[in-house]
């Protein structure tokens, strides 16, 4: 495992928070760490904070700034990027190139895309790159293992990804919601019937995570020809309705992450 020994974090909201947290339940060092944020009141203990820019370069940097803020911010943070440092970037619509352009000494430019999972070690991470190392590459797939499971990916695939693996917890919750809420209106009091559905969410997602069997399988063995499951399997997917409803889902998800790189690029 090839951890960085100097990491600064620019920006540490909901998802660099979320990242930090997972690295450090993941046993990285602390004093790895530096943030970089004027607005948040703490971090965890031992790792640095501060509210000024730092005089010293990093062997890893993570961008974890708003999009529309990165051509204002840029100039002041390039000098710390050298060619030995690594920019980690988690804004959404930014691409390689535009990253490139703007840190052009970076040692190499890779966009991240987590989810909030990430602070349980649960999170998939896409990861596409540019001008890495060998070495680079290696420390940059620990660094997104240590929060779930990194994959590297082609950028031009970087849009639905987004939407599969960065939007996708909230289509998992919405789905969630809608089978508490079915069961409450079949009968079950509201409460019970959420717990009941969280339940049975978690216990069949960690499962999956554990089988030989794909998903697909797995929900064909549940079932047996005639039975209670293979009834409810039938109303899911006649017409393919739950197949065609998420393939709209995620087509517009990304839709909207192909908008957002457009509307970076034209801002420059």
């Amino acid at each position: 495992m090839t951890l960085p020994n100097k990491m600064l974090l620019i920006g540490c909201g909901n998802m660099g928070g979320a990242m930090l947290d997972g690295w450090l339940a993941a046993a990285a060092d602390p004093a790895i760490f530096t943030v970089l944020d004027p607005m948040i009141p703490s971090v965890p203990e031992g790792v640095r904070l501060t509210r000024t820019q730092p005089d010293e370069q990093f062997d890893v940097v993570l961008l974890g700034i708003k999009p529309q803020g990165l051509a204002e911010a840029a100039p002041a943070i390039e000098p710390i990027i050298g060619p030995d440092t690594v920019l980690l970037s988690l804004l959404a619509g930014v691409q390689l190139d535009t990253l490139a352009e703007r840190f052009p000494r970076a040692g190499g430019v890779v966009r991240v895309m987590p989810n909030l999972s990430a602070k349980l070690g649960k999170s998939p991470v896409a990861l596409a790159g540019k001008g890495l190392s060998d070495a680079q590459k290696d420390t940059v797939k620990t660094l997104a293992d240590m929060l779930g499971q990194g994959e590297w990916i082609g950028e031009d695939t970087f849009d639905l990804t987004t939407a599969l693996a960065g939007s996708g917890p909230a289509f998992v919750y919405r789905f969630i919601d809608a089978l508490g809420k079915a069961a409450a209106s079949l009968g079950l009091p509201e409460e019970q019937a959420n717990r009941l559905a969280v339940a049975t969410v978690d216990g069949a997602t960690a499962l999956a995570m554990r089988s030989e069997h794909s998903p697909g399988e797995l929900a064909r063995r549940v079932a047996s020809k005639g039975g209670v499951t293979q009834a409810g399997l039938d109303t899911l997917d006649a017409d393919d309705r739950l197949l065609k409803l998420m393939t709209d889902t995620l087509r517009d998800a990304a839709a909207r992450s192909a908008e957002m790189s457009q509307e970076a690029r034209a801002k420059g």
